[in-house]
């Protein structure tokens, strides 16, 4: 018995934690085209974003080195912030 509630503690903890490795992603990458109108965002790597609702621009420009902090919705990769690096 003590063995089974060792292992369901185990299997629950994993399980947990797991939620946890699921979190904001991170890509780094040169603008290619950016719409605040339109909320989009591509690099020229080819990775696409769409810009949350609660972004803020910090002033994107093509051309630019930025790093992505995003997530995926469905099949969308939302952008949550971008980050110009200097």
């Amino acid at each position: 018995m003590r063995k089974l509630i060792v292992t369901a503690a185990a299997a629950a903890f994993l399980a947990s934690g797991g939620a946890a490795f699921a979190a904001v992603k991170h890509t780094t990458g040169t603008v290619k085209s950016f719409d605040g109108t339109a909320k989009s965002l591509v690099l020229d790597n080819g990775s696409t974003f769409t810009l949350s609702k609660a972004f803020k621009d910090p002033g994107i420009q093509a051309g630019e080195k930025v790093r992505v902090s995003w997530d995926i919705s469905g099949k969308n990769k939302i952008a949550e912030a971008v980050k110009i690096m200097k």
